[in-house]
């Protein structure tokens, strides 16, 4: 898992909505773009972004393409963080 990627991709607020939509159930493209006043480039530059980062995974069903989140991914990062900043922030110091 590349971290810098994965930052990257959490670092656009659209992205982290179309996380949080996929954290509910997987949607096609065109139902997640319908979410968003942007163009279909703009929407495609956004899901090739959390595709790369490995946060969620496509699929193609007929002409439709039907992304889910890559809940494996979401865990390993959060993980990460936890361990970074320790036990609530406290990493290294003893409990009072």
């Amino acid at each position: 898992m590349a971290s810098n990627q994965i930052f990257k991709a959490l670092a656009d607020p659209t992205r982290r909505e179309i996380l949080r939509l996929l954290g509910r159930r997987e949607m096609t493209a065109g139902a997640l773009a319908d979410r968003f006043d942007m163009t279909k480039p703009t929407m495609s530059h956004h899901f090739s972004v959390l595709r790369d980062a490995g946060l969620l995974t496509s699929r193609r069903e007929g002409q439709q393409i039907i992304y889910t989140l890559n809940a494996t991914v979401i865990q390993e990062v959060l993980t990460r963080i936890w361990d970074l900043f320790g036990q609530n922030g406290r990493q290294g110091r003893e409990s009072p």
